[in-house]
């Protein structure tokens, strides 16, 4: 009877954790990386994501597409996690999402600092970080990026002078004419001087404008799109133009909305949606 009772309690036990591993790869796991950067000479921490089933055992040999989520001026790594519904929208899809560590660099190396080397240091050392850490599908066609104002600006550059990196970029609400502004102290230290080789470097509008015909078919899908009482609406507009006017592929939507956290966090299950379709497409 004894050993009976024993054998009972082991089938219980061994069944509650196979139900507790069951659950947990069934969630969306985040993990939070305490990440030393050498360009900029401190710790960057970024946000890991990890998809539903990717602890599973069956699953160990899968990789995922990865999507590299920007924050805007002020933000910092969690802004996304601690002011949208990110972590609830990421159990939708089959992505890894990486929230980096961005400060008020503008995803740019600085004309003024030469340790702020913020656009060196995603493609140089936290992309090959995550590439290393996490299973993932580690060329262009399984890697993303998006970003909302100074983030948005930061992708959407991204994509222009690194099409080798991403097959997929999307903004929402891009603060896209920084490198034309004086009116900040992060942006004067960014981008330097108004005319300074910089600002023209950095110029997405100008990156957009004078793409070469025969490279237009190298560069990734881009989606964005602006609130229509946002202050940033304009740029956005001029910048479909220009997309439209050299044929490059892009969808833009205007919808009502403003510069705040409810915007982007409407629009973000959206955005999500569009990467995750158009790099399953790629793999």
């Amino acid at each position: 009877m004894k050993k009976l009772r024993l054998a009972i309690l082991f089938i219980f036990l061994l069944g509650a954790l196979f139900s507790l591993h069951y659950y947990r790869t069934r969630s969306v796991q985040t993990e939070t990386i305490q990440f030393h950067s050498n360009l900029i000479g401190k710790t960057l921490p970024y946000i890991a994501i990890l998809p539903q089933n990717y602890s599973f055992v069956l699953a160990r040999n899968k990789r995922y597409p990865v999507v590299y989520l920007l924050h805007g001026w002020s933000g910092h790594f969690d802004s996304w996690e601690k002011n949208t519904g990110l972590v609830h929208y990421a159990a939708e899809h089959q992505l890894i999402i990486i929230t980096p560590e961005g400060n008020n660099g503008w995803y740019t190396d600085s004309a003024s600092n030469t340790t702020d080397k913020y656009e060196t240091y995603i493609l140089q050392e936290l992309i090959p970080d995550v590439d290393s850490r996490f299973r993932t599908i580690a060329q262009r066609q399984g890697r993303g990026v998006i970003g909302f104002s100074m983030g948005g600006y930061g992708a959407l550059k991204f994509g222009f002078k690194h099409p080798e990196a991403f097959s997929f970029v999307a903004s929402m609400s891009g603060a896209l004419d920084g490198p034309a502004r004086m009116d900040d102290q992060s942006i004067l230290q960014t981008f330097g001087e108004i005319n300074s080789v910089q600002r023209k470097d950095n110029d997405v509008l100008a990156l957009a404008a004078n793409v070469p015909a025969e490279q237009v078919n190298q560069l990734p899908y881009f989606y964005f799109d602006c609130g229509r009482y946002d202050p940033w609406l304009k740029v956005n507009q001029r910048f479909a133009e220009i997309l439209r006017a050299h044929n490059i592929r892009f969808e833009f939507h205007e919808v009502p909305g403003n510069h705040t956290w409810t915007y982007w966090d409407q629009r973000l299950p959206q955005v999500l949606g569009t990467a995750s379709a158009a790099m399953s497409a790629k793999k």
